[in-house]
This record gives C-alpha cells, sequence and structure tokens, in this order.
C-alpha cells in the first residue's frame, strides 16, 4: 500500500557514526548520509483523468509528470527529527483550460525518549493536491476526482509511559484539516446540487483523542483496551441541498453533518521475530449526528501487519472499519441528508526482489462504503484500486520503471461509477 508519508534518513553532517545516537527504525542506507535527494521523469497515458462516468463521454490524455523530493534524518542522543518534501508536476496532453496538476506534500516528524520509561512522538504532515489517495491517505473519501485542488493539514501527538515492566499507558491526539478550492468542475460534478460544491460538502476539522491501557502478557506480546472521543466538525455554511422549493428554498449549510463518536475497543500487538509484526483494534464506535439527533452503532477494526518473507520481499496487509466523510449529499422527503458512509478496506501489498536488480511491487486495495441518512440511505459505493510496478536498478542510484493502476467505483448512486485505467514509463535516480 502506497505510503501516506515516506521519508528517507540521514545522520547528522560530519558525524562518523550512530553510536549513542536515538535512531529507532532507521536503515543502514537511511543512516549513511545527511540527507537523500531523489527525482523521477515519466511519460504516461490516463483514460479518464476527471473520473467521469462512461454515459459522460471519460476523456484520456498522454503526458508527463516530474516528481522530485529531498529527505531529511537528524537522530541526537535522544530524539530523531526526519522531514521530507515531495513536488509532483503533471502536465496532460489533451486537456483543456488548465494543463498541469501540482501537489505538494511536506512532513516533519519528531521522536523524543526522555527516559526508558517516557516516549513522545509528534508529526506534522501538510498535503496539497488533486488527488483522493494523496489527501485522504488509507481509507478514501472522495473517489470522485475534479481539477478543483484542496489542502490538507495532519498534526499529530502519541505519548507512552511505563508504567511498570508489564504495564504502560498511551496517550495521542491527531487533528486532521481539510479546505477545498472552489471551481466551476467541482460546482457542476458534485452530486448534481447546483449550489453544492466540494468545499461546502466537505471542508471540515477532525479530532480524534485516545488513551489505553497495555499489558505484556509474555514476551513479543501485548493486550490492550482503549477508548477514543472523535469530533467532526463541518466548517463550510454553503449550502449543499435545498429541502424547500425553488420558489421558497430552504438550504441545508455544510455545518448540518457535524457529528461526533466514541470508540471503545481492545486489541493486541504480536511480533514474534524480526520479519513478523501483527496488531489489531476491535470494538464498537458510537456516532451521534447533532443534526438529525441520532445515535448510530457501528463495529470499529482496525488490523494491520508486515511479513518479510524473504530478504529484500515483504508483504504488508490490513482491515479497517469505521465512519468516513462523504461527497455524495442526497435528501430524503424529511429533508434529512446523507450525512457519512459506514466503510470496510482491504488493503495489501507485495515488494518481491525477483533478481538483485528486478524487483516488483504490487498494490491492492478494496473499500466497501454504505451511506448513512437521507436519501442515499443504504446504498453502496465499491472502490478498488490496484497497481503494478516494475524496476529494473542499473546502478544503486538509476533506475527504469514500467507500471499500471487502475482505479474503479461500482456505485447505486445513478452515473458516479467510473474506471481509470492509467500506464507509465521512467527513470528514477536517488542520491
Amino acid at each position: 500500500m502506497k505510503k501516506f508519508i515516506t521519508s528517507a534518513g540521514l545522520v547528522a553532517v560530519g558525524a562518523t557514526g550512530l553510536q549513542g545516537a536515538y535512531a529507532p527504525g532507521l536503515s543502514p542506507r537511511e543512516t549513511a548520509k545527511p540527507w537523500t535527494v531523489s527525482a523521477s521523469l515519466r511519460g504516461f497515458y490516463d483514460d479518464n483523468y476527471i473520473t467521469q462516468n462512461k454515459n459522460f463521454n471519460p476523456r484520456g490524455s498522454f503526458g508527463v509528470e516530474m516528481h522530485p523530493s529531498i529527505a531529511l534524518n537528524l537522530p541526537r542522543e535522544q530524539t530523531l527529527i526526519k522531514a521530507s518534501y515531495d513536488y509532483t508536476m503533471k502536465y496532460y496532453e489533451n486537456r483543456t483550460g488548465q494543463a498541469t496538476d501540482h501537489s505538494h506534500e511536506v512532513s516533519v516528524r519528531a521522536d523524543h525518549k526522555f527516559s526508558e520509561r517516557y516516549r513522545l512522538e509528534a508529526l506534522e504532515s501538510f498535503a496539497y493536491s488533486q488527488e483522493p489517495e494523496i489527501l485522504d491517505g488509507g481509507t478514501v473519501n472522495t473517489p470522485i476526482r475534479t481539477t478543483s485542488d484542496a489542502a490538507r493539514n495532519r498534526l499529530a501527538f502519541s505519548f507512552l509511559a511505563q508504567v511498570n515492566e508489564t504495564v504502560a499507558i498511551g496517550a495521542g491526539y491527531q487533528n486532521l484539516w481539510y479546505d477545498y478550492v472552489e471551481d466551476a468542475d467541482a460546482r457542476q460534478r458534485v452530486s448534481g446540487i447546483p449550489e453544492g460544491s466540494r468545499s461546502a460538502l466537505l471542508d471540515r476539522v477532525e479530532h480524534l483523542a485516545r488513551i489505553d491501557a497495555r499489558w505484556a502478557l509474555r514476551q513479543h506480546l501485548l493486550a490492550l483496551v482503549g477508548f477514543q472521543y472523535g469530533i467532526n466538525d463541518y466548517t463550510s455554511k454553503d449550502p449543499i441541498a435545498n429541502i424547500g422549493t425553488a420558489a421558497a428554498p430552504v438550504f441545508v449549510p455544510g455545518t448540518a453533518r457535524d457529528n461526533d463518536s466514541k470508540y471503545f475497543f481492545v486489541g493486541a500487538q504480536y511480533d514474534p521475530s524480526s520479519v513478523l509484526k501483527v496488531s489489531a483494534r476491535l470494538g464498537v464506535q458510537s456516532t451521534y449526528f447533532k443534526s438529525s439527533k441520532k445515535n448510530v452503532l457501528s463495529p470499529y477494526v482496525d488490523l494491520s501487519g508486515n511479513y518479510t518473507y524473504l530478504k529484500g520481499s515483504d508483504v504488508e496487509f490490513g482491515v479497517r472499519h469505521s465512519r468516513n466523510a462523504t461527497d455524495v449529499v442526497d435528501r430524503d422527503a424529511t429533508g434529512q441528508v446523507t450525512q457519512d458512509q459506514e466503510t470496510t478496506t482491504l488493503f495489501a501489498s507485495v515488494n518481491h526482489r525477483i533478481t538483485a536488480r528486478i524487483t516488483a511491487n504490487l498494490i491492492a486495495q478494496m473499500q466497501y462504503s454504505t451511506y448513512q441518512g437521507g436519501g442515499a440511505d443504504s446504498e453502496v459505493d465499491n472502490y478498488y484500486t490496484t497497481g503494478v510496478n516494475l524496476e529494473y536498478r542499473f546502478t544503486d542510484n538509476w533506475v527504469a520503471e514500467i507500471g499500471y493502476n487502475l482505479d474503479r467505483l461500482d456505485s447505486d448512486q445513478p452515473d458516479r461509477s467510473f474506471t481509470r485505467n492509467r500506464i507509465y514509463l521512467g527513470a528514477r535516480v536517488t542520491y
């Protein structure tokens, strides 16, 4: 699965070794120098770059993609600081109007070990893009793509206190902020609501606070029990639906989707060896929708794992089940609008070294989403995304690559389904 954040490492300039430095998770290559710079150039063909339904004549285009990035690591005696910046420019030869898309991703991560008992991690991540998988990470909230830009900022803290040899307490907080830029294309595309837009439907701030207790049942096995409290605060007062008539309109603002959730869960972490790691959380999510004054119970699942089956070859996998925002807003006969989706997400990524020079990568993700409330209540979206990449390494620095991506949405909503195919060929250099 594509990483939400990619970072490469370094040691401090002029350092001769990492003796005494705090560098959790850094590979020997990441600690070999104080910076990593990478750049790739690809030619591609995208047969449906705005994810149009087949009834609306999807448009395809050849194009060129440039992707430079830089990453830094700064390990100290008790602190590790990591930073990265990724920029992507895509030029579409057959697109009218604005022919280029620009994406920016910036992240800074700090990991500080106060003592053997206390550890704090912090993350600041900002993205500006048009691609749903970059903005949303994990579960994709809005598979329908437009030419409208959007900004997403993530701020997260996680604290772990080791009470004694067998008991630890964890706490955390995450803030997600979304801001969608208005444009005519987005206004026309979203759910057929003339007054709706991505900004009105999806501008929001999400807060999630967590506390849990952990017990070491035996070596390499932890059990945990915890609680989370989430607030989804929609920030736009622009209309998302008209529950009146054309002559006497009554508009519903974006803030009508405000909700909060309580999560109760149990879980475990199991890492019997350096080649296998698995973690799981299972529980229940209770969500209260403020406009309808309804409380809804749903399962909460967060399972992930990693298995290294050969040197240079591994598989990552996971399952999530939770609630998420949606760009669909259908109202029902009583005037209630669609509030959100309940989504099960399955994902896997296989990285396989075929020879010393050839590596294959396969990613796959499937989402089964059910709408909550409004005219779309109980309707379903099935979203699939897969990708295959094959790379040939000429040297440690130079790589040629070829790949294919498929995105497909099968929706109960009229004229929402689409299929998108992308192929690419290019080269990447890393120093």
